[in-house]
């Protein structure tokens, strides 16, 4: 199985790039392609027509109708699938699947596609291991971590910034967006090569490794 991965930042590829040998193993292939930001779904679900602007949703349409022409001609024993991995933040979860299952109904040829839809933001599956993130920041701040609901909506990237930055995310949040992004693939790099990807807590990070296992036939 050969897997196209698409993330809509550099922290989520950093994350996945640790990630799926654990969830998947090493034999099968993956191409795991960040984007700069989420966007929103275009309403006529044609997408952008320039490719230079890499902003996931608003490319998606033209993304997969492409994977599709690209994925029938693929030969007989070759087996390819797009995961398209993006945050919630303050979407409605059945409206926004809806929304995405509707650009993928555009698409003839249709490719094979999965939708993993992390609650509320990619930290939340960090959140979801908090030994992991122990071992990667012992200083982290316990108090905080376990008040944590797994996959809550509560500003899920401050939390875990309140627990591990030092100043919290009011300090690092001052510091503007692009040291925001940076820090937050710091946290990909550190706390993922610690993470039990069998026994996370978030619900919809196990959802994520449920579909790749599934793709990749394994029980």
């Amino acid at each position: 199985m050969h897997l196209e991965i698409l993330v809509e930042d550099q922290s989520g590829k950093k994350a996945l790039d640790i990630l799926v040998p654990k969830i998947i193993g090493d034999e099968h292939t993956c191409r795991i392609i960040s984007y700069k930001g989420i966007g929103r779904i275009p309403r006529n679900l044609k997408g952008s027509t320039d490719p230079y602007k890499r902003i996931l949703l608003d490319q998606l349409p033209r993304l997969l109708r492409g994977y599709g022409n690209t994925f029938v001609n693929n030969p007989p024993g070759y087996s390819a699938a797009v995961i398209v991995v993006c945050d919630l933040d303050d979407k409605h979860l059945s409206t926004f699947r809806e929304e995405l299952h509707m650009i993928l109904e555009t698409c003839n040829p249709q490719p094979e596609t999965r939708f993993c839809i992390a609650v509320e933001e990619g930290e939340a599956w960090f959140l979801g291991d908090i030994s992991a993130i122990k071992k990667a920041y012992p200083h982290a701040k316990m108090t905080i971590l376990k008040k944590y609901v797994n996959d809550s909506i509560c500003d899920t990237w401050e939390r875990l910034a309140d627990a591990i930055y030092i100043g919290g995310s009011q300090k690092l949040s001052a510091q503007g967006w692009q040291r925001v992004g940076a820090e937050k693939s710091a946290w990909a790099i550190k706390i993922t090569p610690h993470m039990d990807v069998e026994k996370n807590k978030s619900q919809s990070f196990c959802s994520f490794c449920q579909e790749l296992k599934d793709l990749a036939e394994i029980i």
